[in-house]
């Protein structure tokens, strides 16, 4: 029913407010230092100090104890208790807390234990329902450490490599990504008879704790993650004893390709170079795009607005004329300003055509070349011969590469129209390694070319550095060549980009 202590003439009961563990009582010990020691059927162990209010301080088998059935308790000549459990005797070593377990394989009897003594020559009597056990208490021999050895390891079911005799330490392992899964076998070497050997273990990498000691030689590690780790196992002898060198081996489990630093590094770099390539295609299209408006204004300004400019100034010259009578002289006025509207109508469709995204095939601007070179033999009496791919459709150019070729070719068909007195021009556009190679040769009078490069205020001069600048511009190079009586033979080469 529980436990009480009489005192100055009455009962005081202990509850587990006190530390009282549950079970049935049924013997009390005081031992040789005065404490009273009170074994419980289900609670494991108390122990009582004299105090005015004491407490039970109680010992189960989180603490060692073999089970928390506890019949009885004596104590041999060196302070030692004995705990008689269902499960055998537990010696309890108060000093240290260390607790060694007596089983069967000591000699022991199967069944309960009703009742321990010491007699006078200090032997310990424990009585069993199946018959009298008698124990002779000896002094604690120098503790011997028990060597621990792994004797087998099995990776993903697969037998690694070990003496036969065990090893104390297993050379390091590395293992792919799928060898995730070990068992570990291991065993310690006993001294004593019937000496109850148990195992801790821990693996650094997942844990830096001893595991909970039992008796168990077998553990298994399954889905063990990337990384590297180090595995341990130390062996616990019956004197509490612990190995003094664990068994160990080292092992490394690669992380999949895909999660290498090496791949991670090698995406990492592709996706900051595709980042960098994105950034720096839209900085050139924006910068494109201004130099787009930046040119369209330009030319608005200089070739639309002069030219308006000029229309509305004769026409406010022709509307004087015919106020003050000489409508008669109006005439060249009235033509001029028809001539400057077809020229600001052709300036018009010329900067339409330029940013025209319709018209960004090398086939459109071989189409303008025709039709200006058209116009230049209605003129003058030239015959053109112009040959070109039939791909150019497939071909696509950027803006700014349309309208300065097609300024390139206006110059150099301006300056045969004016300077070159020919009658026979050739004009070919070819296709080769993703550049344009173009060809302008005329049979007129030619010219020295030192003598063009030192003049440059020449207008045939100008005319050829800025076909040449232009020409730079594009990443290319315009080649010349000409002599006196030896016609002039114009080479452009520029690279297309890629689409």
């Amino acid at each position: 029913g529980g436990l009480a202590r009489y005192r100055d003439g009455h009962f005081t009961r202990f509850t587990a407010a006190e530390g009282l563990a549950e079970g049935s009582i049924y013997n009390l010990f005081i031992d040789s230092m005065g404490r009273l020691w009170v074994p419980t059927t289900r609670g494991g162990l108390g122990r009582i100090e004299e105090t005015e209010r004491p407490t039970i301080f109680t010992y189960t088998t989180a603490d060692g104890l073999s089970s928390n059935d506890v019949t009885c308790v004596a104590e041999d000549r060196w302070g030692r208790i004995y705990v008689g459990t269902a499960r055998g005797i537990d010696r309890l070593d108060t000093a240290t807390g260390y607790i060694k377990h007596y089983t069967t394989e000591d000699g022991l009897l199967l069944g309960g234990m009703g009742a321990a003594l010491r007699d006078r020559d200090g032997a310990l009597w424990f009585a069993f329902a199946t018959g009298l056990v008698r124990l002779i208490p000896e002094p604690d021999r120098p503790p011997v450490s028990p060597p621990v050895l792994i004797t087998a390891l099995r990776i993903a079911g697969d037998l690694h490599p070990i003496s036969a005799l065990g090893e104390t330490e297993v050379a390091p392992i590395e293992l792919g990504a799928d060898k995730n899964q070990l068992q570990v076998d291991f065993v310690a070497l006993g001294f004593s008879p019937g000496e109850g050997l148990r195992y801790q273990h821990k693996l650094e990498g997942t844990s830096q704790d001893w595991s909970p000691l039992n008796e168990l030689r077998t553990v298994n590690f399954a889905s063990l993650s990337p990384g590297s780790y180090s595995f341990m196992v130390r062996a616990v002898n019956a004197d509490g004893v612990i190995s003094e060198t664990p068994a160990s081996f080292a092992f490394t489990i690669l992380p999949p390709v895909w999660q290498r630093w090496w791949v991670i590094a090698l995406v990492a770099g592709l996706l900051g170079l595709l980042v960098y390539s994105m950034f720096r295609y839209r900085l050139a299209r924006l910068l494109e795009l201004e130099r787009v408006r930046t040119r369209i204004a330009a030319d608005l300004h200089d070739d639309i607005g002069a030219g308006l400019s000029r229309v509305a100034i004769l026409s406010e010259v022709v509307k004087r004329m015919i106020g003050g009578g000489e409508g008669n002289n109006a005439t060249p006025m009235l033509t001029e300003i028809a001539d400057s509207a077809r020229r600001l109508l052709e300036s018009m469709r010329e900067i339409v055509w330029a940013i025209d995204p319709r018209r960004d095939s090398l086939d459109n601007l071989a189409s303008q070349i025709r039709q200006f070179a058209s116009d230049l033999s209605e003129a003058q009496p030239i015959a053109w011969e112009f040959r070109a791919p039939e791909e150019m459709d497939r071909i696509k150019l950027e803006p700014e590469q349309r309208r300065q070729l097609l300024l390139i070719f206006k110059e150099a068909f301006h300056n045969i129209e004016q300077h070159s007195g020919c009658g026979n021009v050739y004009l070919s556009i070819a296709l080769s390694h993703h550049r344009l190679e173009a060809e302008i040769r005329d049979d007129g009078r030619g010219f020295a070319l030192p003598e063009v490069q030192s003049s440059p205020a020449n207008g045939r001069g100008n005319g050829l550095e800025n076909m040449r600048r232009r020409a730079t511009q594009l990443g290319g190079h315009l080649d010349i060549r000409s002599a006196p009586g030896e016609g002039t033979c114009l080479e452009l080469s520029i690279p297309l980009k890629r689409r």
